[in-house]
């Protein structure tokens, strides 16, 4: 993950900011919903973040609308970095708090086009539960998406 992390204040983050015009950045794509621009990390050629338009730290916080708006600009973006840079694969990275690895807290999806060899490790240890455990886990998600109706 990058070496940068933004501290503004939620409404006035690095991404508010460039959406409003206030920095430069190297837009992409953007519509009602989305905005979607180079990152300056560039980890491979053709990396583009998709960010909401509206403020909104995690996906926790995005209405289901939004989530599906960057999901359909992403795809977009993809269709485009295949032709343009011939990637060998391509990597949709996105991480909610600090914990989980969130730079910037304003919601936003990397689009990363793979190359063999390009220096990306993304791997994590893995816990191995028993099938048990798996139905417990999988019981206490059903009870709580048919509790809520959308699990929010």
């Amino acid at each position: 993950m990058p070496n940068f992390t933004d501290t503004s204040a939620p409404g006035s983050c690095i991404f508010c900011r460039l959406i409003a015009g206030e920095i430069p950045s190297a837009r992409v794509f953007e519509d009602e919903q989305t905005v979607a621009f180079m990152d300056l990390g560039q980890v491979n050629p053709g990396h583009v973040l998709v960010a909401t338009r509206r403020h909104a730290a995690t996906l926790w916080d995005v209405t289901p609308d939004e989530a599906a708006a960057v999901m359909r600009t992403a795809h977009r973006i993809a269709a485009a970095a295949r032709t343009v840079f011939e990637p060998a694969g391509l990597m949709l990275l996105q991480a909610n708090g600090e914990v989980a690895g969130q730079t910037v807290a304003h919601f936003h999806l990397h689009v990363v086009p793979r190359h063999a060899d390009d220096g990306i490790d993304f791997t994590w240890p893995r816990k191995n539960p028993g099938a048990d455990q798996l139905a417990d886990y999988a019981r206490r998600l059903q009870t709580a998406l048919s509790t809520t109706g959308s699990g929010s």
